[in-house]
């Protein structure tokens, strides 16, 4: 067994998916930094298509990336060893340890990948402490911890709770209603043992003032015995979304907005964490727009990356959405499209592999995109997987970072030169159209490129100029800065409200 690390290990669990623990953990990791303490964030497995790619190419959940940042560390696969990315058919994508390992089916998962699990968890904390000898793990449990159905196989949760002995804190949703029964619930579910390691309780999301929970908060202390360490606000800021649930039901209206983006809600969205730094413009109105929807007469169109493309793909044809933005680029509308998105836009897609899953296993021929960009996607077995550091030479030459995360190789058709041209001196960065029409149809397989605030005020400016309006400034701090702010106004919040005293080291 690992050897305890001293400090003793902080694990956040909630009574639910959704009750906030990705942000909870964000705020202690950040907590502990400000204290000259050493977090270690770390969640053993997570299921989400929202990636990142460290630095040695492996691939973790974006929320252990965001608790990284607010440890003041870099992102490293470690902190999230297992990760599964659904494919919509009851199957998903397996990565143990950053590398993808196979396909992983519902029915069969514990089964087949319990105990090479285990493993990659056990090896991703061995990793993080062999490098952080003073380190504190702060631990983000997933979902539910009493799932009866799945307790005994539980990976993440009270398993790794009770293999370090964490101290920890169960996070309840009071915005979600019945507060009192997620609470008592979920105690009561854990045997004595588990229960024990529960050192404090945190009321999430709470709106109104704090002392009208007094009643509540005594209540649950004594039914519990276990203190109610505070009282967390609802708060205002957008914050990084921990899944595309909490993302799509951001309602903000910007009233000083200028520009409207429709975003295509593609049915297995990835890396909608790309689209948070236009969400943080003040001038850009996001609108999403999923297959039923009028597309309307937005100033833009943005189609985001997607887990399945050929059949997210299949959805947009067979909705009638493909011919509503085919429409608007051919009356002069600008359109970007994100990895998946970007392979949407071309002229073919060609899976002979069957590694888009059910709805290309019997494709033998090239199969039709949307042919606003003269390109050819092949999938095949090989995947991308790397950060990049490049010169944009579209809209305007510009240095970006950002990282590839996809299978398949884009290239442009037979005799499109002159039609279109590469949009850095990495030709197979992306591409952007030439249109005598007025139309700016561009694409890039660089994830995180709205990140870099000067290309992402150049590509605006374009939608700008087309509706007469004065160019915004380019010399625009990188949303990793205004990410960083985000993360301190949460950390302010959690010290004002909330005490860890009972669950920190004496």
């Amino acid at each position: 067994m690992i050897s305890q690390l001293r400090p003793d290990p902080i694990m956040v669990l909630g009574t639910s998916s959704g009750a906030g623990k990705s942000l909870i953990t964000a705020a202690i990791c950040r907590v502990l930094l400000r204290k000259g303490e050493d977090p270690l964030p770390f969640k053993g497995q997570n299921m989400s298509n929202n990636a990142w790619v460290d630095q040695s190419g492996g691939e973790m959940a974006y929320s252990q990336a965001v608790q990284a940042w607010a440890a003041g560390l870099e992102p490293k696969c470690a902190m999230n060893p297992v990760l599964l990315k659904p494919k919509g058919d009851h199957t998903s994508e397996l990565i143990h340890m950053g590398k993808s390992v196979g396909i992983a089916r519902a029915e069969s998962y514990y089964e087949d990948w319990f105990l090479s699990g285990w493993s990659a968890i056990r090896n991703g904390l061995n990793e993080l402490r062999q490098s952080h000898q003073r380190g504190r793990f702060v631990l983000e449990g997933a979902g539910s911890p009493v799932e009866v159905n799945l307790q005994r196989r539980d990976l993440t949760n009270l398993r790794l709770a009770t293999f370090l002995r964490a101290r920890c804190l169960l996070v309840a949703d009071i915005e979600r209603g019945g507060v009192f029964a997620q609470v008592i619930g979920t105690l009561a579910l854990m045997q004595p043992f588990e229960r024990s390691l529960i050192r404090g309780l945190l009321i999430n999301r709470f709106r109104g003032r704090p002392e009208l929970f007094e009643e509540g908060r005594s209540w649950l202390e004594k039914e519990t015995g276990i203190p109610v360490l505070g009282v967390m606000p609802w708060l205002k800021e957008n914050f990084p979304p921990e899944d595309s649930l909490d993302l799509l039901e951001r309602k903000s209206q910007k009233p000083h907005a200028e520009i409207e983006i429709a975003v295509i809600k593609l049915p297995s969205l990835s890396n909608f964490s790309d689209l948070d730094p236009l969400e943080a413009e003040p001038s850009v109105q996001l609108r999403w727009v999923e297959a039923g929807d009028q597309l309307g007469l937005p100033d833009a169109v943005l189609i985001p990356g997607s887990k399945q493309t050929i059949s997210d793909l299949a959805k947009l044809f067979s909705s009638g959405l493909a011919d509503q933005i085919k429409t608007f680029a051919y009356g002069g509308g600008s359109i970007f499209g994100i990895c998946g998105g970007m392979q949407m836009l071309g002229r073919s897609l060609w899976d002979p592999l069957a590694l888009e899953g059910a709805e290309s296993k019997a494709a033998s021929r090239e199969l039709k995109g949307l042919d606003l960009l003269p390109l050819k996607t092949v999938f095949d077995c090989d995947k991308s997987l790397l950060r990049q550091q490049v010169i944009l030479s579209w809209p305007s030459l510009t240095s970006v970072a950002g990282f590839e995360l996809h299978h398949g190789k884009t290239e442009p058709v037979n005799g499109s030169e002159g039609i279109i041209e590469p949009i850095s001196n990495n030709s197979s960065i992306g591409w952007v159209v030439k249109d005598k029409s007025n139309a700016i149809i561009a694409g890039t397989y660089l994830h995180g490129i709205f990140e870099n605030g000067s290309w992402r005020r150049l590509w605006l400016n374009l939608i700008r100029e087309k509706k007469g309006f004065y160019a915004l400034p380019i010399d625009e701090q990188n949303h990793s800065q205004r990410r960083e702010e985000i993360i301190d106004l949460l950390a302010d919040s959690f010290e004002e409200h909330i005490d860890l005293t009972p669950i920190l080291d004496l």
